[in-house]
């Protein structure tokens, strides 16, 4: 009687699964909770973030844990935090050999294929193509000028004259109006309103549950994201019937050089990817920015020395001007000590939380087994806000940056590695220029000295940081 094959089979198989399972239970996995099924600690994640206190979720977990490195689950996936200096070095320096970049469900649905989404060489690519407009030759010949004009036309119409305003509207809508006229020259302002009010929404679901159900966040992001793509693709059209036409210019902004260059291999972009990165300057120019500028506003009506000690550096900077001329590139690098508040400002109030990494082989990581497909977050308020490593650390202190400042990977708010913003130098100058009309115009008065931050997803005062406005002229 001859035995069947998958009886000789089932003792292999058993002995296999046996075999896995003690292996499993061998390997030293980060200690941690991932919560309830698909939510996993989404909501305690989210709840800390709302309360304006987003590195609570962290740093809770670190003592609750005993450890810099844990396990949780946030969007449906298994997450690790690295915390430290040491863990953003891993992360950072690891990029494309253990690591590549990635973003909840949520991010990739509403932005789509783009540079911060796509890995590997397609990513190379992309930030090639892009770097000619992230170049200090970019910021020189198309951008002071641009955005000084914007600003000077910005403080016209919308604080001078004003007894009070609110800051975080007001500046949300000047970086989204450079924005708009930098990559896509767009300068109509019901269309630039129009765009701006949809981002708004837009925002507002990037990090959420990804449930598509009238009325949650995500939902209404995702409408939001549908209108703003009909309306860039219809711009892109427009453009390359222009161009065609001979009648716009391939280096006048983004817009343009993407529709006229290929990349090295010769491969013009689509006109989805186009749209999707135009998207993604929009968003990410103008958010970060916003909410730094916002920052920088609270903090200095709380130190007024400090804010003494900016305005004289920008008059000295003024003074050396003619009347009526362009500040230019050699002007902003003499706001050393402008930068360092700034930078001081970001580190007590990071404009963007963290972000994530997906591990592309089986990591050991601090004697800990990390799985190929296990998540990571990085989080810049561990090491920003650690006393260990900035003595008195919630205390404003520029001179923290003078020298060589910070050691390396314990500041980090725009990212590191080969994946560092490519926008860094693009906020700076944004925000300098910005800084110089604004402190030469007005001192001012914070009208709710301990309003309340809240992180959703980007830190924003809950009523729109209202200030007095006393106006001078320097």
């Amino acid at each position: 009687m001859e035995i069947p094959v998958y009886v000789l089979l089932l003792p292999l198989a058993l002995f296999i699964i046996i075999v896995l399972v003690m292996r499993r239970k061998r390997l030293n996995y980060p200690p941690g909770s991932c919560g309830w099924p698909f939510l996993g600690e989404t909501l305690k994640f989210l709840k800390a973030n709302k309360e304006g206190k987003p590195e609570k979720f962290v740093k809770e977990r670190i003592e609750k844990y005993k450890s810099k490195i844990f396990k949780t689950s946030l969007m449906g996936e298994t997450v690790v935090v690295l915390g430290g200096a040491s863990g953003n070095k891993f992360l950072f320096s690891n990029e494309n050999k253990q690591v590549v970049i990635w973003w909840p469900i949520t991010v990739r649905k509403i932005i789509g294929s783009c540079l911060i989404t796509t890995v590997g060489e397609e990513a190379k690519i992309m930030r090639k193509m892009l770097s000619t407009f992230v170049s200090p030759d970019a910021f020189s010949r198309l951008y002071i000028k641009t955005m000084q004009l914007v600003a000077h036309h910005h403080f016209m119409n919308y604080w001078q004259g004003k007894e009070k305003v609110k800051v975080y509207p007001l500046v949300k809508l000047y970086t989204f109006k450079v924005a708009c006229q930098l990559f896509i020259s767009i300068e109509d302002h019901n269309e630039v309103e129009r765009l701006s009010t949809q981002f708004n929404i837009l925002l507002k679901g990037l990090i959420s549950l990804p449930i598509n159900l009238p009325g949650t966040a995500f939902y209404k992001a995702m409408r939001a994201t549908t209108a703003i793509r009909k309306e860039l693709l219809q711009v892109v059209k427009k453009r390359r019937e222009t161009l065609e036409q001979n009648t716009a210019s391939p280096s006048q902004d983004i817009l343009s050089h993407l529709l006229s260059c290929p990349d090295e291999n010769g491969k013009y972009m689509s006109e989805l990817l186009i749209v999707n990165n135009i998207l993604l300057f929009l968003f990410a120019g103008h958010d970060t920015s916003s909410v730094t500028l916002t920052s920088l506003i609270k903090r200095l009506a709380e130190h007024p020395q400090i804010y003494q000690n900016i305005l004289q550096e920008h008059i000295e900077i003024a003074s050396s001007k003619k009347e009526g001329e362009f500040l230019n590139w050699d002007d902003i690098q003499k706001m050393k000590y402008s930068w360092n508040v700034v930078s001081e400002v970001m580190r007590l109030t990071p404009p963007i939380m963290g972000a994530y990494r997906e591990a592309i082989v089986d990591i050991n990581y601090g004697g800990y087994h990390i799985p190929k497909g296990w998540k990571f977050y990085w989080n810049t308020a561990l090491t920003s806000l650690d006393p260990e490593i900035f003595p008195n650390a919630t205390s404003l202190e520029p001179s923290r940056f003078e020298g060589v400042g910070p050691a390396p990977y314990t500041y980090i708010p725009f990212g590191g590695g080969p994946r560092m913003c490519v926008g860094k130098e693009f906020a700076r100058l944004e925000i300098l220029i910005f800084l110089h009309i604004l402190i030469r115009k007005f001192n001012w008065k914070l009208l709710i000295p301990n309003e309340k931050m809240i992180y959703d997803p980007m830190p924003t005062p809950l009523e729109g940081l209202p200030i007095s406005l006393q106006p001078h002229n320097y």
